[in-house]
């Protein structure tokens, strides 16, 4: 039987700070809906500090930006954007358009066909996250998305120079200025100024996530997002306090709501681990968020061993999961609900947030369990086709449409089997009746 060392914050609470987001979303996108750039304006003016004429950069003003990087800091970002790029060219490779004959003479497809146009949000308020515009515009591109919209928020009062040239170099084809919810409203709505979007992707903050889950439908969505999660799942062999703790808190400092667990057989490595989380949060510069994180949010769980640990990381089905154990494959073959693994103590969350290669951009909230993160195949829509290319065919599949229809009350859709039957096999069928086993 596991025991909960240290528990976050309770069901009912989360529930409660939802409800609050939600009204404030609600309210922000129905001034949109009925002010266009008016309300995008104000919003910005209100939430951000921020108004400019346009507020899609200009190619001077985007050239400017990657001037005032380094030529390292470039090539950091253009490495970082080949992995990306190779990633997801690899996984829009296995998706192949199938054509096959099914029955003589019936021909049935599918087809991989991009959305026209895709709204990537890169958050960059508090700490500005390039690593976003890699992720969703690159991934877009690759799909073969025709248009790729970005929204970022200023950061200190201005455009931040390295997720503009990140948004550049990953090829998107309008770049805004523009963040929060009047971003996410503005490119699902459309304004005078912004054409709308089909799909919108990317993560963001409670507000942002919410904005998202209220719009969809309206548009696509890559998925439901919320906090920032981690979990940690370890043992003796395969981890240490100082590790575990260090990876902990390395996603805790995105928020003060973002859930950091520790899963393990050891009691001895999970107080190790609580002790070194306190002496980490003495030193860690961002420490102010993340000690706020892991106080109402930490959990510390020991399990009697790794099927335990299986069974409890599924309930959980974190965002992140961090595998340092002896085994760590084990959990690969076993584990069902996981939006990213991370498999030994040579990686980390980190590397998939920042440079490896996967998409960072991953399911929340439990999501993880009916849905995996964000890929090429979110920007693609598989449609499916038929044709019929004989007399005989048609006749045949009709025959068995018509009866079907019968048994449902179609007659309109019985109708049109019959009318071919008529056509194609001669057959006399009464108009408004079905067709007869022969």
């Amino acid at each position: 039987m596991a025991e909960w060392l240290k528990r976050g914050a309770t069901t009912e609470a989360k529930a409660d700070s939802d409800r609050k987001v939600r009204d404030i979303v609600e309210g922000i996108l129905a001034d949109i809906e009925a002010r266009g750039d008016a309300a995008v304006r104000e919003l910005s003016i209100k939430f951000d500090n921020w108004d400019r004429e346009s507020y899609q950069l200009t190619k001077a003003e985007i050239q400017d930006c990657i001037d005032q990087l380094s030529g390292q800091d470039l090539k950091d970002i253009e490495f970082a954007q080949t992995q990306v790029r190779n990633f997801a060219q690899i996984q829009r490779n296995s998706m192949q358009d199938v054509e096959v004959e099914t029955l003589p003479g019936v021909v049935l497809g599918h087809t991989h066909v991009p959305v026209n146009a895709a709204g990537c949000y890169v958050p960059g308020g508090k700490y500005p996250l390039l690593a976003s515009a890699h992720m969703s515009v690159i991934t877009a591109k690759v799909a073969g998305v025709k248009r790729v919209a970005t929204c970022a928020p200023p950061f200190q009062g201005k455009f931040a120079p390295a997720i503009v040239a990140a948004q550049a170099m990953a090829g998107a084809d309008e770049i805004y200025a523009l963040g929060g919810v009047q971003a996410i409203g503005a490119m699902a709505i459309g304004t005078a100024s912004m054409a709308p979007v089909d799909i919108l992707v990317g993560p963001g903050n409670a507000y942002v996530a919410e904005a998202k889950r209220q719009l969809f439908g309206r548009v696509g969505i890559d998925l439901f997002a919320g906090p920032t999660e981690t979990l940690v799942i370890c043992d003796e062999i395969g981890c240490d306090g100082e590790l575990a703790a260090t990876d902990l808190l390395g996603q805790a400092e995105h928020g003060p709501d973002s859930p950091a667990v520790l899963l393990t057989t050891s009691r001895k490595l999970a107080e190790e681990t609580m002790r070194e989380v306190e002496r980490l949060l003495t030193i860690l510069p961002t420490a102010d968020i993340a000690r706020r994180a892991w106080e109402n949010y930490g959990e510390v769980i020991v399990a009697e061993n790794d099927a335990e640990m299986v069974l409890i990381a599924d309930e959980i089905a974190s965002e992140h999961v961090q595998v340092m154990t002896a085994d760590p494959d084990y959990f690969l073959k076993h584990m069902t609900n996981y939006g990213a693994l991370f498999l030994g103590n040579r990686t980390n969350v980190s590397y998939g947030d920042k440079v490896i290669g996967t998409n960072h951009t991953l399911p929340t909230k439990k999501a993880a369990r009916y849905t995996g993160g964000l890929w090429v195949g979110k920007f693609l829509k598989t449609c499916t086709y038929q044709r019929v290319l004989t007399d005989a065919a048609s006749t045949m599949i009709g025959e068995y449409c018509s009866r079907l229809c019968a048994l449902e009350g179609f007659a309109g859709h019985g109708e049109q089997a019959n009318i071919r039957v008529r056509r194609f096999g001669g057959r006399d069928v009464p108009y408004g009746g079905k067709a007869e086993a022969a």
